[in-house]
C-alpha cells in the first residue's frame, strides 16, 4: 500500500499536466476544465463552479483505491474537516460526494506560492513575518476549536495568495481529536507528517499527538520566518531575540506538557511582542548570513565527531542531543603513544554565538598541549593558565580522561564538569569518580588534582555534559549495562533526558 497519500497537495500545479489519464466532462455538478497534476493516489482537476462560474479545484481518488476501505476514509475524512471549518486562512470546501468513478472533493482554487517558496526567496519583512505567523495561529485556533489537529504543518501547507492572504492546506492527515483514542488503539505506530516539522511526540508515536503538536510545528515555521530561512532541522535560537527567544522556545519544548497548552496563549504574547515593537524600540533579530550561519555549523561539527574513534581495544560510543541554543559542546579522541588514550569533554559556562566560537579556541589550545605528550595534570595547568592569560574570557568546565589499557589503569580529571562513572565488569555497584576543581580560565593559581582507578577489560565508563546524570539514582548506567557501547549511549542519553522537566536547551552528550 502507497503511504503518500497524505503528500498530495490542494494546490494546482499548472505545469504538471504531463499524462494521458482520461479527462471527464463533468465530477458531479463541476465542469472540468483541465487537468491540474497527477500523483499516486489522487488527481487534482481544474473546474468551474456552477453557480459562481469560478474556477475551483476537484480532487479526486484515483479508482483503483476505491474499494480501499483505509484510503477511501482517510480521503473522505480529509473532506469532513474541510467541511467542519469556515475561516478566511484554511482553504474551502465547495462540496464532495461519488461520481461515476469514485469520490471527489470540490476544494476552493488558490492562486499564490507556498509559504516555502516565500522563505527561500527571502522576500519577508521581519514585520510580515510576524504577520504571517498571527494569521497560521489563527487559522490553528480555528481548526483547535472544532477539535481538529492539523498533524502536517509546514510552509509547503501554507499558502500566500496574490492578496497576501494567508491560507492553510493539506487535510490529508488530520485528525479530530475525538478520535485519537481509537487509532491510538487500532492503528499501527507508522509515522505521518514531515519529520522536520514533526513534535518529538509524532515522530515517537504518530497517534500520539494533540494541539500541542500543531503548536511545535508552528514554532518551527516561526523560527523560520523571522531568520528569513529554512531550518532544515537545526534551530539556533541563540540567533533570535531576547523576547522572541522566549516565545519560540516555549512552544519547541520537548516535553508537550511544557509547550504552549492552547494557541489563544501563543497568539497573545506574539501580539504583545508586536505592540512592544510598535511602542518602544526594540531588540532587533541577529542579521546572519548563510556565509556565517553556514561557518557556524561547520565548526559545531567539527566540535562534535559524528563518528565514534575505532580503537583497537577500547570500543566507544557517542550520543548527541543538538538543543536549542548554539552552545560550545566539544568532544574530542585521541590515541597516544605507548597504547593510551585520551577522551576530553568540554563546554563554555556560557551560550551563544560567540561561545561556539570560544571552544574553537579552546580545541585547537587542547589539541596543541595533547600533542606535547604531557602528564594530564601537566597539561591542563598549562591549559588553565593560557585561559586565564586569553582575552576572549571565557570559562570551561572540561573533564579528561586518559586510560592505559597495559596498565589496567585509568587516569580522570574533571574542572567543574562532569563525573566519571565507572562500573566494574565484576560488579553491579556503579561508582562516581569526581574532583574538586574549578571550571579552566576561572582562577590562575588553582592546583588541579586527579583521581587515579584501576580499569579492566569488560569495565564500562560513562562521561556525560553539564548537568544531564544524577548521583542520587545511576541506575541510568546499571540498566543498560549489557549493551554495545553505542547503543548504550543512546539509551543512557534518552532515559537521563526523559527523567528531566524539558530537554536541555544546551546540546547535551553521553560518551560510553
Amino acid at each position: 500500500m502507497n503511504d503518500d497519500f497524505h503528500k498530495q497537495i490542494t494546490l494546482p500545479d499548472l505545469h504538471a499536466g504531463q499524462t494521458r489519464y482520461p479527462l471527464p466532462q463533468k465530477i458531479g455538478p463541476y465542469k472540468i476544465e483541465s487537468l491540474l497534476n497527477k500523483g499516486g493516489m489522487s488527481v487534482l482537476y481544474l473546474g468551474t463552479h456552477p453557480e459562481t462560474l469560478h474556477p475551483i479545484v476537484v480532487k479526486v481518488l484515483l479508482p483503483k483505491y476505491f474499494k480501499n476501505k483505509e484510503m477511501a476514509s482517510r480521503f473522505l475524512n480529509e473532506a469532513q474537516i474541510i467541511g467542519m471549518t469556515n475561516h478566511p486562512n484554511i482553504v474551502r470546501l465547495y462540496g464532495q460526494g461519488e461520481w461515476e468513478k469514485g469520490l471527489y472533493i470540490a476544494m476552493e482554487f488558490i492562486q499564490g506560492i507556498s509559504l516555502r517558496q516565500f522563505i527561500q526567496q527571502k522576500s519577508l519583512s521581519h514585520k510580515r513575518a510576524l504577520e504571517i505567523i498571527i494569521q497560521v495561529a489563527y487559522a490553528l485556533c480555528h481548526l483547535h476549536t472544532h477539535g481538529v489537529i492539523h498533524r502536517d504543518l509546514k510552509p509547503e501547507n501554507i499558502l500566500i495568495t496574490e492578496n497576501g492572504d494567508i491560507k492553510v492546506i493539506d487535510f490529508g492527515i488530520a485528525q479530530l481529536q475525538s478520535g485519537m483514542e481509537k487509532q491510538r488503539i487500532t492503528q499501527k505506530k507508522r509515522l505521518m507528517g514531515t519529520p522536520i516539522y514533526m513534535s518529538p511526540e509524532q515522530k515517537e508515536n504518530p497517534s500520539n499527538v494533540s494541539y500541542a503538536s500543531d503548536i511545535y510545528s508552528l514554532g518551527i515555521i516561526a523560527y523560520e520566518l523571522i531568520l528569513g530561512r529554512l531550518s532544515h532541522g537545526v534551530i539556533h535560537l541563540s540567533l533570535l531575540s531576547r523576547h522572541l527567544r522566549a516565545i519560540i522556545e516555549k512552544a519547541l519544548r520537548a516535553n508537550p506538557k511544557e509547550r504552549y497548552q492552547d494557541i489563544v496563549d501563543f497568539i497573545t504574547d506574539i501580539s504583545q511582542y508586536i505592540r512592544n515593537m510598535k511602542e518602544e524600540p526594540h531588540e532587533k533579530e541577529e542579521e546572519v548570513s548563510d556565509e556565517i550561519l553556514n561557518m557556524l555549523q561547520h565548526t559545531r561539527s567539527i566540535l562534535i565527531p559524528k563518528k565514534s574513534p575505532e580503537w583497537p581495544q577500547i570500543e566507544v560510543g557517542i550520543a548527541v542531543h543538538e538543543g536549542l541554543s548554539l552552545s560550545g559542546l566539544y568532544l574530542d579522541f585521541f590515541h597516544l603513544p605507548k597504547n593510551r588514550y585520551c577522551i576530553v569533554i568540554a563546554e563554555p559556562l556560557q551560550s551563544g554565538v560567540a561561545s561556539l566560537l570560544h571552544t574553537a579556541t579552546l580545541r585547537g589550545y587542547v589539541r596543541m598541549a595533547v600533542l606535547q605528550d604531557m602528564h594530564p595534570l601537566k597539561m591542563l595547568q598549562l591549559l588553565n593558565q593560557t585561559l586565564n592569560r586569553d582575552p576572549i574570557e571565557q570559562k570551561f568546565g572540561l573533564s579528561l580522561l586518559m586510560l592505559s589499557p597495559d596498565q589496567d589503569q585509568l587516569s580522570f580529571v574533571s574542572c567543574s564538569y562532569s563525573d566519571l562513572w565507572h562500573l566494574p565488569e565484576s560488579s553491579k555497584k556503579v561508582r562516581a569518580l569526581a574532583t574538586p576543581n574549578p571550571a579552566l580560565g576561572q582562577d590562575l593559581g588553582t592546583t588541579l588534582l586527579e583521581t587515579v582507578d584501576n580499569f579492566g577489560s569488560g569495565d564500562t565508563l560513562v562521561l556525560c555534559s553539564m548537568g544531564v546524570a544524577s548521583k542520587e539514582d545511576p541506575s541510568w548506567l546499571s540498566d543498560h549495562a549489557l549493551l554495545a557501547p553505542q547503543y548504550q549511549s543512546e539509551k543512557i542519553l534518552e532515559n537521563l533526558t526523559s527523567q528531566m522537566k524539558a530537554l536541555p536547551k544546551r546540546a547535551s552528550a553521553v560518551i560510553s
